[in-house]
């Protein structure tokens, strides 16, 4: 009877590990930059096996333009990619790709926004931003815990140069996680070119007078103390650690956060992109 109970429990723990959900945000460097010997055709192998070694079941990436999604997407073949160009809503310019692993989840819906006062206008500059941005989300079934809430993943990238812009897109992935996210768990993970103290930090995480922020920052949540090694942005220079962390990863309160890492992958003296990537384990 005792070793019955012990295998009863044994599965059950494993269901519930099994359940766990990893998430991995990474700024991958877009592929035509004139970065000698750090030009992507040098490291996207490197890259490959990061996210491999992670084996996340969400990625959200940022800077990919479409021949490297379409890399990713021949190396990471247990994935199914979701993004557009920011330019056109095509094909054209930097894409927020994410991926998720297809034998897990089944999309249920799908969209993209773009970071301005017209979000469904694709192309379109909010702001001050320098440049247009857009975030890309779906909503999925996880078929490991098919009688629990859909899962809403969104990804993107904040402006490099806009103030007003940043603090402003923060807002505006604030307002669509609660419109598009209603009765769903929430994943967000992104480059979001700000620290901790910022603007647009407090925008997405501080509560408001609606209540309460629909998201929380995992790293934050596991890491209580502020550390001075936990820049993310690295320049492609393996010691640089102690910059700001502006990739981050989200999620709403339906989540234990049981892990919440920065990747320092370091190879021969190099790294797979200007960014370490960002990792978090969920738990329901």
């Amino acid at each position: 009877m005792k070793l019955t109970v012990l295998a009863a429990w044994l599965v059950l723990a494993g269901a519930a590990c099994g359940a766990d959900l990893k998430v991995m945000s990474f700024n991958i460097r877009y592929g035509t930059a004139k970065d000698g010997d750090d030009h992507w055709d040098r490291r996207k192998a490197f890259l490959v096996e990061t996210i491999q070694k992670f084996d996340p079941d969400l990625l959200g990436t940022q800077e990919t333009l479409a021949f490297q999604r379409d890399f990713l997407k021949t190396k990471l073949a247990a994935y199914t990619p979701f993004g557009v160009g920011r330019d056109d809503g095509k094909d054209q310019g930097e894409m927020a790709a994410l991926f998720f692993r297809t034998d897990r989840f089944e999309k249920l819906e799908g969209g993209h926004f773009w970071l301005s006062d017209t979000p469904a206008t694709p192309g379109s500059k909010g702001w001050d931003a320098a440049l247009p941005r857009v975030a890309s989300w779906v909503k999925l079934k996880d078929k490991k815990a098919p009688d629990a809430k859909p899962v809403l993943f969104l990804n993107t990238h904040f402006d490099h140069r806009g103030l007003t812009a940043r603090t402003e897109s923060a807002k505006l992935i604030r307002k669509q996680v609660d419109v598009l996210g209603k009765g769903a768990a929430l994943v967000v993970t992104g480059d979001f070119n700000a620290g901790e103290a910022s603007g647009p930090y407090k925008a997405l995480f501080d509560k408001s007078e609606s209540g309460p922020a629909p998201v929380i920052d995992t790293f934050r949540t596991v890491h209580l103390t502020a550390g001075k090694e936990e820049g993310t942005f690295n320049g492609f220079k393996p010691t640089a650690v102690t910059g700001p962390r502006i990739d981050w990863i989200a999620c709403s309160r339906d989540w234990k956060v049981t892990a919440a890492a920065i990747d320092r992958a370091v190879r021969d003296g190099r790294v797979p992109s200007d960014h370490f990537p960002v990792t978090a384990v969920l738990a329901r």
